[in-house]
């Protein structure tokens, strides 16, 4: 897919196509008399039930694809904006239609940037393990802009690094977990960090984690075969231009497969959980973008990266140890082992001094039968950056829903041995939000975002056909920006009246 971006149309585009909301065309206003008519006449059509969503019609002469942008239910109108291209961008590859145009002269750049994204979406695939592979047909859309042109260019740049993040986040989550071990992912790390600029890495193998105390990681991981690993990854701001004192760290689960350990998943389940490192896939894509970017604000990466096996070394239920904050904690379930993984995580967002802190997970089932796998829910000790995520989450047509740090469930987490066990009685997503809390450093603000439901889909779901939807990476990078822009959170995202 290609993006062609000029002030006027060239001629050149083999058909059009028309956004519409009902009865109105949306962004357009160059159709002749006749082309206006003819469109009344496909829109009542529409209406009736004549004509359907990406109906392909001779418009004054011309092919014309129309596109619903008020097709599905419950999402923004950014995100129909968004559904509507990506629907028109697999149509237009399936028809092999060389160059279609689109008339966005009227558009806002919000509004362009969810077409691009749209777009971009439908050019993704994972078939390294075909035996037979077929490239898709591509297919250029020429971007008609008039006077937007030059600002479409500039939103158009940010949305291609965006969406190479988005697919290195797919790609390494539909990736199967015998071929990315701790030990591979680290080496996907080096890769990222080899080839941006402004990224450096630092990276802590079995031996470090134990001599260290980082304790949580190195029990998950001594099960497997494949050591365990903690990779950090530092974005310095862009030099001197960086005004912000803030520091933001990602902290990612990076479970790269997790088979429950000695409390042995049921086998339905046990196939998604190549998804298990979805948190660490994010937060290294999410930086690879932030550094590409050249956003003026710190930023870094922690990816707590181990396999969940069963082994003659694996951690057994009761087992007890010394977290790296100085807490002792009791395995009560060895399925638990992610919230373990991120203690050490936030113990090192303490350490390299973050002001800010998102960490985020698969981590549990009960937020997946609350929320499902439309919405992520998340916590947050901040007013402020809560109200942030939620702002940045819209804005890039991800929900976010934000849940309780109920204190009374709280003393469940009590052990009558050690200071703390892995597992509450009650509530299992806010258990696991309020055993993550006990390891968020002093006067840091810091949100768990559980992306159990969102980061793997087994039917289609809005640009995912099936598998990693690449969830979160643009809201940590739209988070980043406006950190770095010392913007309000009290700014609320932009409604468009037209879609």
């Amino acid at each position: 897919m290609k993006l062609n971006i000029s002030q006027k149309a060239s001629g050149k585009a083999n058909a059009s196509a028309l956004f519409f909301v009902k009865q109105s065309i949306q962004f357009s206003d160059v159709l002749n008399e006749t082309a206006e008519k003819q469109a009344e006449s496909v829109l009542a059509g529409m209406k009736d039930g004549v004509f359907e969503d990406l109906e392909f019609v001779e418009l004054d002469n011309k092919p014309t694809i129309f596109v619903d942008a008020a097709k599905d239910r419950g999402i923004s109108s950014l995100d129909h904006l968004r559904t509507a291209a990506f629907r028109l961008a697999k149509k237009a590859m399936q028809k092999q239609i060389p160059m279609v145009s689109l008339m966005l002269a009227d558009a806002a750049d919000e509004q362009f940037k969810a077409i691009a994204h749209g777009l971009h979406y439908a050019d993704y695939k994972f078939d390294a393990y075909k035996s037979k592979q077929k490239d898709n047909f591509q297919v250029t859309f020429e971007i008609v802009a008039g006077d937007r042109a030059a600002s479409f260019k500039k939103v158009a740049e940010e949305v291609a690094i965006e969406q190479k993040a988005i697919t290195l986040t797919r790609n390494l989550v539909n990736t199967p977990g015998s071929d990315l071990t701790p030990a591979e992912f680290v080496e996907r790390a080096k890769t990222v960090a080899k080839y941006t600029n402004g990224l450096s890495i630092k990276i802590r193998d079995a031996k470090q984690l134990v001599k260290e105390g980082f304790n949580g990681i190195a029990t998950v991981g001594k099960g497997s075969a494949t050591p365990p690993f903690m990779v950090t990854l530092s974005y310095n701001g862009a030099g001197r231009t960086r005004t912000s004192k803030d520091h933001l760290v990602i902290v990612g689960k990076g479970l790269t497969f997790d088979t429950g350990g000695l409390c042995l998943k049921p086998p339905k389940s046990m196939p998604e959980m190549i998804s298990d490192m979805t948190g660490a896939a994010t937060a290294l894509a999410a930086i690879q973008a932030i550094a590409t970017l050249e956003l003026p604000i710190k930023v870094s990466a922690v990816l707590c990266l181990a396999e969940n096996r069963i082994g003659e070394h694996a951690m057994l239920p009761g087992d007890i140890f010394t977290a790296k904050n100085g807490k002792t904690v009791m395995v009560d379930n060895t399925d638990a082992e992610g919230r373990l993984a991120l203690s050490d995580g936030l113990a090192e967002a303490g350490l390299i001094g973050a002001t800010h802190i998102i960490d985020l997970a698969t981590l549990t089932g009960a937020m997946v039968r609350a929320l499902g796998y439309a919405v992520a829910g998340f916590f947050s000790n901040d007013d402020a950056l809560a109200l942030n995520v939620i702002n940045c989450g819209e804005a890039c047509c991800e929900k976010f829903w934000s849940m309780p740090l109920e204190e009374e469930y709280a003393d469940a987490l009590k052990d009558k041995f050690a200071d703390l066990k892995n597992t509450g009685s009650d509530a299992g997503a806010i258990s696991a939000a309020l055993f993550l809390q006990e390891f968020v450093p002093a006067d840091t603000a810091w949100s768990h975002w559980d992306i159990a439901g969102t980061a793997f889909v087994t039917k289609k779901w809005k640009y995912t056909e099936y598998g990693a939807t690449g969830f979160g990476v643009q809201t940590l990078v739209e988070l980043a920006r406006r950190m770095a822009a010392g913007e309000n959170a009290e700014n609320e995202t932009k409604e468009y009246a037209e879609v």
